[in-house]
């Protein structure tokens, strides 16, 4: 997948565009139909797929507040490529584009800028000043700018749409079973591997610890999970809390900051620095506090044992 970042980085012409628009906070499964309907549609008109997405939330410049994502740019870029979509435009979300009509931006942005041949459209998309693009007024102007344009109906489990919303807030419950099935996939973060204290590697147990950049996260504990680097995959310990066995840095104004931290089994790459994205599989055990390091230390043994024994049974069932 190529990705276009702003207006002036396009310097040639897609060949005939099918396209969408929309944050796509999660990639799940309703986004993964549009997605699957952008790719239908270019194949047969022998096209290439877009996704035109922000790099910010709206509400981060019209209510000065950053809200939490399932997944970062970073991350929905990522998933974007794995479900083979052919280019992603990034667009910067600002006062400008925030003020611009949705007729404007279909004919300055779609028809002359990217030459959309095809539109689709979520059955919930908004865009435009006050949220006034939808599927009924692009229709309406369909044949004014010669595009042809297609809403992709919603996508269901137990009988509700999947949203992102409610996705957002099973992970923040811990139901990542349920998360999962609305996500098509495992919960996953991406955050980028940065320097902390080291101590998990004197203890015989190097910890990559992640930035998530504002990605939302399931409640504290440790979890057994999975990650793939180069062109392996490796099983790793994931824990979410407090560190409470050890001292921590003083509170600051904002409250205490749950630490990220992935314990990669059998794994000796030099990854600061990185972007590495974690997927959930169970939850092994509550964080809970020890006397001593040692204490520690086994019962990160007997977490590995079931973190091994578990992936076993699920590989052979």
């Amino acid at each position: 997948m190529e990705t276009i970042y702003g207006i002036n980085a396009l310097t040639r012409r897609i060949p005939y565009p099918v396209a969408t628009i929309g944050m796509f906070d999660g990639v799940h499964r309703g986004h993964q139909k549009i997605i699957e309907c952008i790719r239908h549609h270019a194949f047969a008109g022998q096209g290439k797929s877009v996704i035109i997405t922000f790099n910010r939330h709206p509400k981060n410049v019209l209510e000065n507040r950053t809200p939490s994502f399932i997944t970062s740019l970073e991350h929905r870029l990522k998933l974007f490529g794995h479900l083979g979509v052919d280019y992603a435009v990034v667009l910067p979300f600002d006062r400008k584009l925030a003020h611009l009509s949705a007729e404007d931006f279909i004919r300055e942005v779609l028809v002359n800028w990217l030459g959309v041949k095809c539109l689709v459209l979520g059955f919930n998309c908004r865009f435009g000043k006050d949220r006034e693009g939808d599927f009924h007024l692009v229709r309406s102007l369909a044949n004014t700018y010669g595009i042809a344009v297609f809403e992709c109906p919603p996508v269901m489990y137990q009988g509700q749409v999947i949203s992102s919303t409610a996705i957002r807030q099973a992970i923040l419950n811990g139901k990542l079973e349920i998360a999962g099935r609305m996500l098509g996939r495992p919960v996953s973060v991406l955050g980028t591997v940065v320097g902390k204290s080291g101590r998990g590697k004197t203890l015989g147990y190097p910890t990559a610890n992640l930035d998530l950049h504002h990605e939302v996260k399931p409640p504290r504990g440790v979890y057994g999970t999975k990650l793939c680097w180069g062109q392996h995959e490796y099983l790793a310990l994931t824990n979410i809390g407090l560190r409470p066995t050890f001292p921590r840095e003083p509170v600051t104004s904002e409250g205490e900051r749950l630490e990220v931290e992935v314990h990669i089994l059998d794994f000796h790459e030099n990854i600061y620095g990185q972007n590495l994205e974690v997927q959930f599989l169970f939850k092994i055990r509550d964080e809970i506090p020890f006397t001593t390091a040692d204490e520690l230390k086994s019962q990160i043994e007997r977490d590995k044992e079931v973190l091994l024994r578990r992936e076993h049974l699920h590989t052979f069932s």
